[in-house]
């Protein structure tokens, strides 16, 4: 059988109202007591009501220009070679705890994360999304060291903006479609494999019981354990996909429309998790899945996720549109080819008109 890599977790993990509280003691039980700390504008002040005193550890901070970039990883590993930081710290969304991970790669220096949005499994995985100095992506890193302590503070998650919290939501649901199209059709599963499966499940399992009253607390500020449960499907159940089911637990149809969609600039307003909501859809259409489009209908509509190519802002359909999305979907390196059946243009062209024209009549 195929050699499996596991990625199983960060060193130490906890969720708690006032967990960076602990942050210090923490750090001087791993011998830490210079750090660097790395983060946005507006991450840290969200961070900043909740952040600790530090009284024996000594620390800097560095803000980052808004790209996990080559540019700025060497930036920060720099800063912390030649100001003898024994680790780095993370404070923020997907992209500052991805460059904290990727200049802690190259210093070799323990790794702490502390997210301020619930979008992501990045707190979670030993993965970086690389890019280049003006946004656009170049590749993702697998690294072969873990974070050694993540703290989750979710009064701060629970002030992050709802739409990216609901297209958090949306891109960890496709963690199952995605999955289950790879594994589903392996019979003798390792048991890596069977981990990750399960934990793909539960993505879409715990999402559809309780992101309701998540996206609730998230309007009203009020904390309840539906968002502390769709906060660690996010972080810990999306990590566990890919982390125990390796490549099979990674992207499929559904990243690779959304990379599709990339083409229209109509498109480029919406939130990275929407495009990945409507290519669930599509996805599912090029399985032939229809009963199960109509059993999660509902649940985008709850979460007012998008159904069709206009509400991602295409105001005019045409099959030239089209045409262009699926040309761009089905290069030879899109992860959509590993779906069973020829990828072709003619093949996501028609599955793209089908769900359109579904949708469409659906609404009438």
């Amino acid at each position: 059988m195929e050699t499996i890599y596991v990625h199983g977790a960060p060193g130490e993990y906890v969720l708690q109202k006032g967990i960076l509280n602990q942050l210090e003691a923490k750090l001087l039980e791993r011998g830490l007591h210079k750090v660097l700390i790395v983060h946005g504008q507006k991450s840290w002040k969200a961070a900043s009501p909740y952040w600790p005193t530090l009284t024996k550890v000594a620390s800097t901070e560095y803000i980052y220009n808004g790209e996990n970039s080559i540019t700025e990883i060497e930036t920060v590993a720099r800063l912390a070679d030649e100001g003898g930081f024994e680790a780095i710290i993370g404070v923020g969304g997907g992209k500052i705890l991805d460059l904290a991970k990727s200049a802690g790669h190259l210093t070799h220096q323990p790794v702490i994360l502390i997210p301020t949005l619930s979008s992501n499994c990045s707190p979670w995985t030993p993965v970086s999304v690389i890019y280049n100095d003006y946004g656009q992506f170049i590749r993702f890193d697998v690294y072969p060291v873990s974070a050694s302590l993540v703290l989750v503070e979710p009064r701060i998650l629970l002030q992050g903006p709802v739409d990216m919290f609901i297209a958090g939501i949306a891109d960890t649901l496709a963690k199952w479609y995605e999955a289950d199209v790879q594994i589903a059709a392996i019979e003798n599963k390792s048991v890596p494999l069977e981990i990750g499966y399960y934990s793909a499940k539960q993505c879409k399992d715990v999402l559809l019981k309780h992101s309701e009253g998540a996206v609730n607390a998230a309007r009203t500020g009020i904390l309840n354990d539906d968002f502390i449960k769709v906060t660690e499907a996010i972080i810990m159940l999306g990590g566990m996909v890919g982390g125990f089911g390796d490549h099979y637990g990674r992207v499929a149809g559904a990243h690779a429309i959304h990379n599709g969609l990339t083409v229209l600039e109509e498109t480029h307003h919406a939130l990275h998790g929407e495009k990945v909501a409507y290519g669930i859809l599509v996805q599912l259409v090029l399985e032939n899945k229809w009963d199960e489009i109509d059993s999660i209908l509902p649940f985008y509509r709850e979460l007012e996720l998008p159904l069709s190519l206009e509400d991602l802002g295409v105001q005019q359909i045409t099959a030239e549109k089209i045409q262009q999305v699926a040309e761009k979907t089905v290069v030879p390196e899109e992860s959509i080819h590993v779906l069973p059946g020829e990828m072709t243009v003619d093949a996501v062209s028609t599955a793209i008109s089908e769900l359109e024209n579904y949708i469409h009549a659906k609404t009438l």
